[in-house]
């Protein structure tokens, strides 16, 4: 008897944690691919214009960044593991680096969940809600890797990317080599 307990108990377990797995997912979900953190840095010569950003915020208000300024724009959604993974190293350096600005991009995500996710973590920066930005990144990030992040130049170029999830020390290095020129 103790062992038909044990093998219902087992039985049951193992059925609440298959379905508890996850394993239905969105089609934004599925259409998306991750990087492995490579690191691209892109010569001067090389540089082609980024796109306006420009647009609503997850907050509800109107954004609009002008060059000038060493910037860091990061491609996310809240549901993207890797994009979660790394939100701690990119508050932390959107303030050690308070002279770069940095912005995020929310792609195939639900805005209010996103929003959620962004006052639970507390991120600094604003994060534009428009998709139609990425099309402006063309030929700079794939246009299904997330998360992906570009830095631009004080000319308002893409001077690098990061395909896949940040650390701290790929994103400084890349800040840095950046802020210098």
């Amino acid at each position: 008897m103790k062992n038909i307990i044990k093998l219902i108990t087992s039985l049951v377990i193992v059925i609440t944690l298959t379905g508890c797995s996850g394993g239905g997912s969105s089609r934004a979900q599925e259409s998306f691919i991750s990087g492995n953190g490579s690191v691209t840095y892109i010569k001067s010569t090389d540089r082609i214009q980024a796109p306006a950003l420009s647009g609503m915020t997850l907050s509800g208000k109107n954004y609009s960044f002008g060059s000038g300024r060493v910037t860091v724009v990061n491609v996310w959604a809240s549901w993207c593991a890797p994009c979660r993974a790394e939100i701690p190293a990119l508050i932390a350096l959107s303030k050690k680096y308070s002279e770069t600005t940095f912005i995020g991009i929310l792609t195939r995500d639900n805005p209010p969940t996103a929003e959620a996710f962004a006052r639970r973590f507390a991120i600094p920066y604003p994060t534009l809600i428009d998709d139609s930005i990425l099309i402006g990144f063309k030929g700079s990030l794939p246009a299904n890797a997330i998360p992906s992040t570009v830095v631009i130049d004080r000319s308002g170029k893409v001077a690098g990317r990061i395909s896949g999830q940040i650390t701290v020390a790929s994103l400084s290095s890349l800040i840095e080599k950046v802020s210098s020129e």
